[in-house]
């Protein structure tokens, strides 16, 4: 019985869902929570020109620091996979996608 609450609970998710849709969701994730590397490699870039892949070393090794942090860690690919399943089952539900359901309904129609 707990197994098929279990799987009742969550649903099964495709290969391009595990491997492809959940690890872009974790990349975005991490970008945001290593902004701060991100601006400043933004920036670095920006200031170097063609020279950046020699001048820049030093913010993306940070980046990429803070970037695999999260890419490794089972907790942070965990929360990525329930928000997405979050997400999935409010769009069979509701037929809208996430990143609409933030728009405002026009109030006249």
């Amino acid at each position: 019985m707990e197994a098929s609450q279990a799987a009742a609970e969550e649903p099964v998710l495709r290969h391009v869902e595990t491997d492809v849709l959940i690890p872009k969701m974790m990349r975005e994730k991490a970008k945001e929570l290593c902004s701060e590397h991100v601006s400043a490699f933004t920036q670095c870039c920006k200031e170097s020109g063609f020279l950046m892949a020699v001048k820049c070393r030093d913010e993306n090794a940070a980046l990429k620091e803070c970037l695999t942090k999260y890419y490794k860690d089972p907790a942070f690919m965990e929360e990525c996979k329930q928000q997405y399943i979050k997400e999935k089952l409010e769009f069979q539900r509701t037929g809208v996608p996430a990143k609409n359901r933030t728009q405002k309904v026009p109030t006249s129609m």
